[in-house]
């Protein structure tokens, strides 16, 4: 009686244009366009729908810029833009900003091995800018400012 059933259950699907499937059922996930996915992987697939890999890993390069460079030369530079392979580098004093100088090459080499070859070209140095003299009580008055110490 149920293969009777069965066979009127298939008859009636025909006539319905239902037929069940004749291929085996894959095995595994099946991912369509509104299934979920792994949240890594969709952020990835965004990265490189839009064109951001290289922006993105730029920022996370300048994200762990201390444990890149090392703690002492972070603690006293920062970077600041990469534009056309030139990473921007500004510096707390004019001493660490010609220990940065000196160490250029070995920042490029090592930016690169982050990022991938070629992708950094060259290091700019920004040391500090002198601000702009105070005035007011704190200056003596006909003083030549620092040209004044050995009369």
């Amino acid at each position: 009686m149920a293969r009777e059933k069965l066979a009127q259950a298939k008859a009636d699907a025909a006539k319905r244009g239902q037929l069940p499937r004749r291929e085996p059922r894959r095995k595994g996930p099946r991912r369509e366009g509104g299934d979920p996915q792994l949240f890594g992987r969709a952020i990835a697939d965004l990265l490189a729908d839009r064109g951001w890999e290289r922006s993105a890993a730029v920022g996370g390069v300048f994200g762990r810029w201390a444990d890149i460079v090392g703690p002492d030369l972070a603690a006293h530079t920062k970077p600041e833009s990469f534009e056309d392979g030139e990473v921007m580098i500004a510096a707390d004093s004019t001493a660490w900003a010609t220990q940065v100088r000196l160490l250029a090459r070995t920042l490029v080499r090592r930016l690169n091995e982050e990022l991938g070859d070629g992708t950094v070209t060259k290091v700019k140095v920004r040391a500090p800018q002198n601000a702009p003299r105070p005035s007011g009580g704190l200056r003596v008055t006909g003083s030549r400012g620092p040209r004044d110490t050995y009369g």
